[in-house]
């Protein structure tokens, strides 16, 4: 590349000066992505197609479905794999990790990342990035929607409508959400966030976390049975651990009651899904909100038939706008480490 350069006085060579800097930004920007256009990145499942999109504009998008064979696929391009993306339903474990040995990122796509494998990609020195913050207000939105929705039976009245019943006999009341006792398990981020929004409501607040919190409005509980037994309703919040898995057990939905009702916008394993579903057939729990299960898409059928359930594909973070928001995250993740620079949102 080839430039003429005459000025004549100080403002021209400013405008000069400040046109090539402007050019040599662009050429730079340029050559970037043509050495990014190289860099496999294997997508573990089928996600946006605005991920797909933006991915497929910067680098080799790889996706194993459109092959006949996974594991064909793989072996043919296991040498340009430099990067995986995957979310909270099809992660990176050991197995996958272990098979792609120029492997330096895993970006997840979401906020969550317990299908990762962190052990073995620490030993590896593979980066993990997730997308935080970005899905706060939405998750928080459902979680509230959920609630409202179970204890005022809204999806129960919407089907009672649409099915014409109304002509035959008043819909079955619910029961108010504004002035319950909401006890939050894990008041990280999100947690805070439901408890905002169910003060609005009038709510009293209780949280169970690992520690407490400098928010003296709201009660801490150190044992989750005590906060069980002192909630209305339960909503589960926190990040999946080995000491959370099944944290929702027989005894904490027992002390939750016949009248309690428990929303989980957490992680499926979260909750002990078959005491969960004996509970509420045999009328030991009120109610239950649920957006996430241990065995996704799996749900457990005896749940269809619940009026007093309300089912969710795990959907809580997914707005258009905030689906955007994580792509930018997961695809600013994958530049930065690209070329070098910090990464976004690091887990490790």
């Amino acid at each position: 590349m080839r430039f003429t350069v005459c000025t004549t006085d100080t403002s021209s060579r400013e405008t000069t000066a400040l046109s090539l800097s402007f050019i040599t930004k662009q050429v730079k920007g340029f050559v970037s992505r043509l050495k990014m256009e190289g860099i496999g990145v294997l997508v573990t499942c089928p996600m946006t197609s605005y991920l797909e999109e933006q991915l497929q504009n910067r680098f080799k998008l790889l996706r194993p479905w459109d092959s006949s064979s996974s594991s064909e696929f793989l072996g043919q391009n296991l040498p340009s794999v430099r990067a995986v993306v995957c979310n909270a339903a099809c992660g990176a474990d050991s197995e996958l990790i272990d098979s792609l040995p120029s492997l330096e990122i895993v970006a997840s796509y979401s906020v969550g990342f317990d299908k990762i494998d962190l052990v073995k990609c620490e030993e590896r020195g593979i980066r993990v990035t997730n997308t935080p913050d970005v899905l706060t207000d939405d998750v928080a939105d459902v979680a509230i929607g959920l609630a409202l929705a179970t204890l005022r039976k809204i999806c129960a009245g919407d089907r009672f409508v649409r099915s014409g019943l109304w002509r035959d006999g008043d819909f079955q009341l619910g029961s108010k959400f504004s002035g319950k006792s909401v006890g939050i398990v894990g008041l990280g981020k999100i947690g805070t966030a439901i408890a905002l929004r169910a003060e609005a409501f009038g709510c009293s607040i209780s949280y169970h976390s690992r520690s407490q919190k400098p928010y003296p409005s709201y009660k801490y509980f150190p044992n989750i049975i005590d906060l069980a037994s002192n909630s209305q309703i339960l909503i589960v919040a926190c990040s999946l651990t080995k000491e959370t898995r099944h944290i929702i057990n027989r005894e904490v939905i027992n002390a939750l009651g016949p009248k309690g009702v428990l929303i989980n916008i957490g992680r499926g394993a979260h909750v002990d899904e078959p005491e969960l579903v004996s509970a509420l057939l045999e009328g030991r729990l009120g109610g239950a909100g649920l957006d996430v299960f241990e065995n996704e898409p799996e749900v457990p059928e005896e749940l269809f038939g619940l009026e007093n359930v309300v089912l969710l594909p795990h959907v809580g973070s997914d707005s258009v706008e905030t689906s955007m928001a994580m792509v930018d995250l997961v695809i600013g993740n994958l530049e930065a480490h690209f070329c070098k620079k910090p990464l976004l949102t690091p887990v490790i």
